[in-house]
């Protein structure tokens, strides 16, 4: 049986101003600056332009798990950026990232700034910069870049994919709901099936792979992300869970969750971060 078109592409696709759902105020087909924008600085050696969606709190995990381990040179200034009023499309900010997404980093510990764009290019930067969290020895440290390229390239299913249909489409659709759930599902078996043999991605190390894949997969577990834990029956995957957890209660990672948020429980927010004192 075959389902009944409710939509029937035009010869040649064009943009409307209600394109895009819940987020058509922001979403439009073309790149680049929509406004002048002056953005802050701070006086530590890293400048931060983010927000708590997954991909944000890679970086300031990472942040704080340098800083934990007594890197003091790590210190940094974090300044929210509110995607949904298009703080994205502002002129210094895509100065740092010409693909208007968060995070954004400039590295001003050096004689010239550095811009630094794309979470995983800025986890890379940073294991570099510190030589921290990032194995020294070849076949362990390709083992972590498998992994954290592996998020980089699966996330997008989950996030643009799953996320986007199953909580942020106008209306439920069973296609890309039923597609996207098959996949998000078969990544969750691919690392459970990884770490029932081993506690990290990379290995017996904690490492850039998991600071990158935590806030994705290990929200979605921890039932987190989209309210869907019930949904895609997170349980099954128990060695996920464990890893979740276990990464959970490092206080760093509780720390980094909470930088440029500006939602949900009150004590969880940390809108700017200056200095460790801001947790307090």
């Amino acid at each position: 049986m075959t389902q009944e078109k409710t939509y029937q592409p035009p010869k040649i696709w064009q943009w409307q101003p209600g394109n895009g759902g819940q987020f058509a105020n922001i979403n439009r087909p073309t790149a680049g600056v929509r406004q002048e924008q002056t953005l802050p600085r701070g006086e530590h050696p890293f400048q931060l332009y983010s927000l708590a969606t997954p991909n944000g709190v890679k970086v300031t995990v990472m942040f704080e798990e340098l800083l934990a381990a007594g890197h003091t040179g790590a210190e940094y200034d974090a300044y929210l950026i509110d995607i949904n009023a298009g703080d994205q499309f502002g002129s210094d900010f895509v100065a740092i990232n010409p693909n208007s997404k968060i995070p954004a980093l400039l590295d001003l510990s050096g004689e010239q700034a550095i811009r630094v764009f794309e979470s995983g290019s800025i986890l890379l930067h940073l294991a570099h910069k510190f030589n921290a969290f990032l194995p020294t020895e070849l076949s362990a440290r390709t083992e972590c870049l498998n992994w954290l390229f592996w998020q980089m390239g699966s996330a997008p299913y989950l996030g643009g994919g799953f996320g986007h249909f199953y909580s942020y489409a106008p209306e439920p659709m069973a296609y890309p709901i039923d597609r996207f759930t098959m996949e998000v599902k078969r990544q969750l078996d691919v690392l459970d099936q990884h770490l029932a043999k081993h506690d990290y991605l990379a290995g017996d190390q904690y490492s850039i792979a998991d600071i990158a894949n935590w806030p994705w997969y290990g929200a979605l577990v921890l039932g987190r992300l989209y309210d869907a834990a019930e949904f895609l029956q997170v349980n099954d995957y128990r060695h996920v869970l464990r890893w979740a957890k276990a990464i959970d209660q490092r206080e760093a990672v509780q720390r980094g969750r909470r930088v440029n948020r500006n939602w949900g429980d009150e004590a969880f927010q940390l809108s700017e971060r200056h200095a460790a004192s801001d947790f307090a």
